[in-house]
C-alpha cells in the first residue's frame, strides 16, 4: 500500500504550518511496568497522554490548516492481524499514511482486549504522524541492557490496560520489529 500520494507538496507546507503551532498534549496518565526477572530492579512508572487529549489538539490544529486525520481499521489475513492506517488528508487532496499493527484477528473475542490495543495503537499512529509527544521520553534505558523493546518486552499498561493486546500480538508474531514504537 502506498504512504502517500503522489505529491504532498500543499500537504507538507500545511503540516510544517500547523506543527509550528502544535503543542504535546498534557501527560495526566499514568502506567506502570512491574520488574520481572531476577535483575529487573523496581517497577518503573511513565506518565502519558490520553488518546482523546490528543486528538483535541490536533483536529483542532490541523483543522485550521485544512488537514483532516482519518484513522480505518482492517483484517489482514495474510498476517492474520488487526490493523490500523492512520491518514492525514489535505483540501487538496494529498495524503500521508502511517500502518500498524493492532492485534491478532484472535483477540477480536476479547472485545476488550483489543479495544485497549487499538487506543493505543490509534495513539501511536496519531502521535507519530503530527509529529507530537504523548509520554515520557525514557531515552531507552532496555535496550543497552540487551532487553527487547524499550519497555523490556511488554507495551505499556495504563490504568485502563491500554496496550496488552499489542505485547499479546508481539510475543507471537516474529516478524515483527523488536523495537518499541
Amino acid at each position: 500500500m502506498p504512504r502517500s500520494s503522489d505529491s504532498i507538496g500543499h500537504l507538507a507546507a500545511a503540516l510544517a504550518q500547523a506543527q509550528g503551532e502544535l503543542t504535546n498534549p498534557e501527560k495526566t496518565l499514568t502506567a506502570t511496568l512491574p520488574a520481572t526477572g531476577p535483575d529487573a530492579g523496581p517497577p518503573r512508572s511513565f506518565r502519558y497522554a490520553s488518546l482523546a487529549s490528543g486528538l483535541e489538539i490536533v483536529r483542532q490544529c490541523l483543522g485550521r490548516h485544512e488537514i483532516a486525520v482519518m484513522q480505518t481499521t482492517n483484517l489482514d489475513d495474510a498476517a492474520a492481524c488487526v490493523r490500523l492506517t492512520t491518514m492525514l488528508v489535505h483540501a487538496s487532496g494529498e495524503w500521508i499514511a502511517s500502518d500498524w499493527p493492532v492485534c491478532p484477528v484472535s483477540e477480536m473475542a476479547s472485545p476488550q482486549r483489543m479495544g485497549a490495543a487499538l487506543t493505543y495503537a490509534r495513539r501511536y499512529g496519531l502521535f507519530t504522524l503530527a509529529g507530537i509527544a504523548g509520554e515520557d521520553d525514557l531515552d531507552a534505558p532496555d535496550l543497552n541492557s540487551g532487553a527487547s523493546t524499550a519497555f523490556g518486552g511488554r507495551v505499556p499498561s495504563g490504568q485502563n490496560g491500554h496496550g496488552r493486546g499489542m505485547a499479546s500480538f508481539r510475543r507471537r508474531s516474529p516478524g515483527m520489529p523488536s523495537r518499541h514504537w
